[in-house]
């Protein structure tokens, strides 16, 4: 590192989050170049023969191999550490790669863990379908009852899960209260900031261990990569890391640089989201043909207090029940014609989903039923097209019912 690179970096110690989005993790070459390069190289040429032994000894720091050193990844990863307020940050190939590897660094065959009910589907299937194959036990819990999640810590529990506002009813954890819990029985706490980003929340700063993020999502903006990451305290984050070096689920060069250039913009994107997204709530609550809306800026909705005490703004995602079954639900999504028809979310483009039948079909009645995931649910991510255009686009849908 040059000695300028020092002086960057002590400049940026204090930098606010719009100005780390943008400066933080960069490390000029020689060329000068003022947009951060991609290294698309699968490795790196050693000195000696020497310094490749250190190098992959641990002995001394530099690149390795690109299943787990990359310069771009790197800066992508001390980019979003630095915005999210942790130590360092481990960028994985998906968010459900940075799930998994956390949990498969973290935690052994008889471990317990305790996770909220509400999460993505894929992640209720991770932890039961699979992560049980090899001895994890797992407990699913009321995200906004405390109690519930006091009584389902057992003796071998070793970490609490939450997604926070949930997928896709935006329910809101109480953070401080789950961290001092995870404290008092001495296990970890992780939180997915997906739908916040740390644009909006900062799960660090009320005593998480550990932050996910799907990269896929609002990190990159705009639908065009996939990836996650894990943010967190570095004694923990080095464990990640370890894994990625042996099992591969790494970001790619091309997929970290997008991502930085995502970044760039998020605290904009995220604010402009959540003004939208208010306004499309507010106008469906008023709508007749709809039952109830879910979004957590809503004076109805029981965890705007908490949501507005953690976070700056109420994020992009909200959900509606429309009036009648499954079916009407198809109509309702089929009339839209603006709104993209897709699974993904974070997008500037709007888009709408069914989640019984695509983002939790995987899940049993039961698991629904349990996650207040009904057949009449909708759930609208929205994107930065004019307001007033989205209203429109949802009145074709109620003109469906």
């Amino acid at each position: 590192m040059s000695e300028k690179d020092r002086e960057r970096r002590a400049a940026l110690s204090d930098a606010r989050i719009d100005t780390l989005a943008i400066r933080a993790g960069q490390m000029r070459t020689g060329e000068g170049e003022n947009s951060e390069p991609i290294y698309p190289t699968s490795s790196y040429v050693f000195d000696s023969a020497e310094q490749a032994a250190r190098r992959f000894s641990g002995e001394e720091s530099g690149n390795v191999y690109s299943r787990y050193t990359n310069p771009t990844v790197r800066n992508f990863e001390e980019r979003i550490a630095a915005m999210e307020g942790g130590e360092a940050a481990v960028a994985t190939a998906s968010g459900m790669a940075a799930i998994l590897s956390t949990c498969m660094s973290l935690l052994q065959a008889g471990d317990h863990v305790v996770c909220s009910r509400n999460v993505f589907g894929t992640t209720t299937n991770l932890f039961l379908k699979y992560l049980c194959k090899f001895g994890l036990e797992v407990s699913f819990v009321d995200l906004v009852n405390l109690e519930d999640w006091s009584q389902a810590i057992q003796a071998n529990t070793k970490m609490l899960f939450c997604e926070t506002p949930s997928n896709p009813i935006c329910e809101v954890a109480d953070l401080a209260a789950l961290s001092a819990l995870a404290k008092q029985h001495d296990c970890l706490f992780v939180v997915d900031n997906c739908f916040c980003t740390p644009a909006l929340q900062k799960p660090l700063e009320f005593g998480a261990d550990l932050v996910i993020h799907s990269a896929t999502k609002y990190l990159d903006g705009q639908g065009r990569c996939v990836g996650g990451c894990v943010v967190g305290r570095r004694e923990l984050t080095d464990e990640v890391v370890g894994f990625l070096r042996t099992c591969g689920p790494t970001m790619s060069a091309f997929n970290a640089w997008v991502f930085l250039k995502g970044l760039e913009t998020l605290r904009l994107r995220m604010d402009a989201h959540s003004s939208n997204a208010m306004a499309l709530a507010l106008w469906l609550e008023q709508q007749q043909g709809i039952d109830k809306v879910y979004y957590a800026g809503l004076d109805s909705h029981p965890g705007k207090p908490l949501a507005t005490k953690q976070q700056r703004a109420y994020g992009g995602v909200l959900s509606f029940c429309v009036s009648g079954d499954k079916a009407a639900a198809w109509r309702f999504i089929d009339a839209t014609c603006i709104c993209s028809l897709t699974a993904n979310l974070g997008d500037v483009k709007t888009t709408i989903v069914h989640p019984a039948t695509t983002t939790h079909g995987r899940l049993t009645d039961e698991q629904r039923a349990a996650a207040n995931i009904s057949d009449n649910l909708i759930r609208v991510a929205v994107g930065l097209e004019d307001i007033e255009d989205l209203k429109i686009d949802m009145q074709r849908g109620l003109a469906a019912l």
